[in-house]
């Protein structure tokens, strides 16, 4: 990311409120099945236990991580960053807060689970240090599989 662009980049834990533009930000990211209704993106963003990071340029949402503390372990949720804001860094400072944060909490690492089809995606996890531990047939719904992913620390 350059340096004007860095400065002008914000992250901010969630406050009240936020789900509705996380949402907004979630259609432009991803299609059907692959994206949340709504009240799943409140639920999941205001879940105990959840760790919730938003980047903002000009108080605009530019991206946001949501991840839940479970056990020993923290699950990611959902990483979403607004196509003006790939292949810039952003994805990296989001998922880099985000285990910093579930670190602190005590946890072991973190696991998620990414379209098997969703090659950028991959590739991006594979680069943060995620290895592939498994698939998960059917985890989108039917003929879409998830490659399981985790992280230890």
């Amino acid at each position: 990311m350059k340096a004007d662009e860095q400065s002008k980049l914000v992250l901010r834990g969630y406050r009240p409120g936020d789900w509705k533009p996380m949402h907004a930000l979630d259609i432009v990211c991803f299609e059907l099945p692959f994206r949340f209704g709504l009240r799943e993106m409140r639920r999941l963003a205001e879940a105990r236990g959840a760790i919730c990071v938003l980047a903002e340029r000009d108080e605009i949402l530019s991206g946001f991580c949501i991840a839940h503390l479970e056990d020993q372990w923290a699950y990611l949720v959902t990483l979403d960053v607004a196509p003006e804001g790939r292949r810039l860094g952003l994805a990296t400072r989001l998922m880099g807060d985000v285990e910093e944060q579930a670190r602190a909490a005590g946890t072991s690492g973190m696991g998620l689970h990414v379209y098997n089809g969703n090659i950028a995606a991959i590739r991006f996890y594979e680069r943060m240090g995620y290895d592939r531990v498994a698939m998960h047939e059917g985890f989108y719904g039917r003929g879409l599989d998830a490659l399981v992913y985790r992280k230890k620390w």
